[in-house]
């Protein structure tokens, strides 16, 4: 796996701050002067020297944490294809969840995607300007090969799926940072990697259900 290296520059704690104020009060909630205070910043201006603007500094911030999420399911996906593909819905689910986990390597619980959550809530228009339909490559080849993998679906309702799964995963995510955020490492139930199974297994239970179509 490929680590996030902690940027302790004062960009690098603008970006942390902004990222955990952001995640708690979403993109409007929070001012720039209050974003500079929680780095240690005297100078408000200090964003705007670093990033030319509020708006700037949230596409950076997006583009950090997706670029890294891309390429780290992208090379999951290629050592699958390089021997043979995926095999089942369980393999894809992983690559989906676990390079959304462990973004800083310095300890710090993570916060992308509480921070994600809020920029998709408050602005999605900035969020989707900022992928530029290219930072999510990874995730498109993973529902590419669950399309293969649930061959016995219509495909209205295999979108359906990937829309409900695409929601619990992001919820879960974001709830498991707020915890963890909140609660000693050692001993959360979110750092066991039983509860990463256990909540991989329910979503591929969504994904594998047998559909039957609903009548009055």
């Amino acid at each position: 796996m490929i680590s996030a290296k902690t940027d302790t520059s004062s960009a690098g704690k603008l970006k942390r701050a902004a990222l955990e104020l952001f995640g708690k009060h979403g993109i409007h909630g929070v001012t720039v002067r209050e974003i500079a205070t929680a780095a240690g910043q005297k100078n408000s201006a200090s964003i705007g020297y670093h990033f030319g603007s509020k708006e700037a500094l949230i596409k950076e911030l997006i583009v950090d944490g997706a670029s890294l999420i891309d390429e780290r399911r992208n090379q999951l996906l290629d050592a699958m294809d390089a021997k043979g593909g995926p095999k089942s819905i369980r393999e894809i689910v992983e690559v989906m969840i676990y390079p959304s986990i462990g973004l800083s390597d310095s300890g710090e619980p993570d916060v992308y995607t509480r921070f994600l959550l809020a920029v998709v809530f408050d602005d999605r228009a900035t969020f989707m300007s900022a992928l530029e339909d290219r930072w999510n490559s990874g995730y498109q080849r993973c529902l590419t090969h669950l399309r293969k993998l649930m061959p016995n679906m219509p495909e209205e309702i295999k979108g359906q799926r990937f829309i409900f799964i695409e929601a619990y995963i992001q919820s879960v995510l974001a709830m498991r940072e707020v915890r963890l955020l909140g609660e000693d490492h050692k001993i959360s139930m979110w750092m066991k990697e039983d509860t990463m199974r256990h909540f991989i297994q329910t979503i591929v239970a969504i994904l594998d259900m047998p559909y039957s179509e609903m009548t009055d």
